[in-house]
């Protein structure tokens, strides 16, 4: 389950495996090729802003230091967004983004990390705005 506090208390979306379009319309996605909740690398997420729920309606809202909560069966990994959505725009086509260290392809990632993104513009659009984060605390439950 995915909670973002600053969009309330009530704020509660399934995170589902995967990013096409029958998985987006159900809740957040999952990139598959990236790393899982809490572990080393880029923990990275897709979801609309429009359609299918808008799981990310608010999410240009977020600013550095809202926290993003990821709750799995056995852990609660907390993150903290280090860049705001609305401070970055790329191509749907700029897959760095979800890349295990975002812009830096020949890293290691010694850091677990967090990567949001969603399109741009409030209908289809090819730009994706996109937060990054990094892992702050995790708790078992």
């Amino acid at each position: 389950m995915l909670r973002i506090p600053r969009f309330g208390s009530d704020y509660e979306i399934p995170i589902l495996n995967g990013t096409d379009l029958a998985i987006l319309s159900k809740g957040v996605g999952h990139y598959s090729s990236t790393a899982g909740p809490g572990e080393i690398g880029n923990f990275a997420l897709a979801g609309h802003r429009v359609t299918h729920g808008q799981p990310f309606a608010r999410l240009l809202e977020l600013e550095r230091g809202d926290q993003i909560i990821v709750e799995t069966r056995e852990t609660i990994y907390t993150y903290v967004l280090d860049e705001s959505p609305k401070q970055l725009t790329v191509r749907d086509t700029d897959t760095w983004v979800i890349d295990p260290v975002p812009g830096k392809p020949d890293t290691k990632p010694t850091d677990a990390l967090i990567t949001l993104t969603t399109c741009q513009d409030l209908f289809r659009s090819p730009d994706r705005s996109i937060g990054f984060g990094r892992l702050e605390t995790m708790k078992n439950k």
